[in-house]
């Protein structure tokens, strides 16, 4: 480096030598022949004289900045390589040098404060995540440990206690099982652990598993869920139905947790050329905007004070991990909502090939 440092310096000593000689050869050449000139050859050779000695310099200068343009490239290049790299043969010989490298230096900085901004939105978003999963993992524990304790303190002996608490327990510990289980599962989608085991099914089918088997759980919220579709219809798509069902309960379920008492759901598939539309509609109290964004978040919730289930269902990973599924099937899950007007989510999967 310092080799290099030494060469630059002798080479611009050399130009400066060079420029002086030059520019002194011009000027004796002028004063040689200027006596021998009338006034308008005098000032016409001046002009020339004069032109010559600042296209020199100029030039000289320029070389002389370009070269140090360059070095700023060569430090730079660890962070813009192919940019600064183009940039340097790009603008070789082009106006202002030091003006646009202060500007890519602003750009650099720019791009970098971003970076840091991300990053401190991400470390928030992790010490959120964190309070979130010691939060959702602290209430089964502290639960099935206080059920557990009060049998050993006494209630152990009145049989009709003990059962109640010892279901209250295992209740609490299922809970606990599905949330971990969750957070795996989440993991591994993230990951791309988790292989999408995709073959041809029919979504109508598969509909009318999920709304038997999520029927119950919406009476006890006066809820009714409807099927759109008739029964002998079909809808032939291909994609793991083991994790499309996954989607279908985790979206319904979210509905009739979040929904209004006495409310409707509706599960409803079109057809289109290539892809089949699958939507999910309440007519719940509906999602403000600026919450539309982060309903996919993990344990993000719209009311924070609102906490989970007391059933011990649901790990509030749902929405999250239907997400991820539906994207691993090269789709997206759109919602639209409006405060007292519901909500409405669906997703396209692929048709099967007739």
């Amino acid at each position: 480096m310092a080799a290099t440092q030494k060469d630059h310096k002798l080479s611009s000593q050399k130009i400066a030598l060079i420029i002086s000689l030059l520019v002194a050869l011009i000027i004796t050449c002028y004063l040689a022949v200027s006596p021998y000139l009338g006034f308008k050859q005098r000032v016409l050779a001046l002009a020339l004289t004069f032109s010559s000695c600042f296209l020199l310099v100029y030039f000289s200068y320029e070389a002389l900045i370009f070269r140090e343009i360059n070095n700023i490239y060569g430090s730079l290049e660890k962070f813009k390589r192919k940019e600064f790299k183009r940039m340097s043969s790009k603008f070789l010989f082009r106006p202002d040098p030091l003006q646009r490298i202060k500007d890519e230096i602003y750009l650099l900085a720019e791009r970098n404060q971003k970076e840091i901004e991300e990053l401190k939105r991400l470390q928030a978003m992790r010490r959120e995540f964190l309070a979130d999963v010691s939060h959702e993992l602290k209430t089964p524990i502290f639960a099935a440990q206080g059920f557990i304790h009060t049998l050993l303190d006494g209630a152990m002996d009145d049989e009709r206690v003990r059962d109640k608490f010892l279901k209250k327990a295992a209740r609490s510990l299922d809970g606990l099982d599905t949330l971990v289980q969750d957070l795996i599962t989440i993991s591994q989608l993230e990951k791309g652990v988790i292989q999408m085991k995709k073959a041809p099914f029919d979504l109508n089918e598969l509909g009318l598993e999920v709304l038997e088997q999520l029927e119950s759980k919406a009476r006890t919220r006066n809820m009714t869920i409807h099927l759109l579709n008739a029964p002998e219809e079909s809808f032939e798509v291909l994609g793991d139905r083991g994790r499309i069902k996954q989607v279908l309960i985790n979206l319904i379920d979210n509905a009739i947790k979040y929904g209004s008492e006495d409310g409707n759901i509706w599960l409803s598939f079109q057809d289109g050329k290539k892809k089949t539309l699958v939507t999910v509609r309440d007519d719940g109290p509906g999602i403000p905007k600026e919450h539309l964004n982060r309903i996919f978040e993990r344990f993000y919730r719209i009311d924070r004070s609102r906490t989970r289930d007391g059933s011990g269902g649901g790990s509030g990973l749902g929405l999250a991990i239907s997400k991820h599924i539906v994207e691993a099937h090269k789709s997206t899950i759109v919602v639209a909502s409006e405060v007292g007007k519901g909500t409405t989510l669906h997703f396209k999967l692929t048709k099967v090939k007739v």
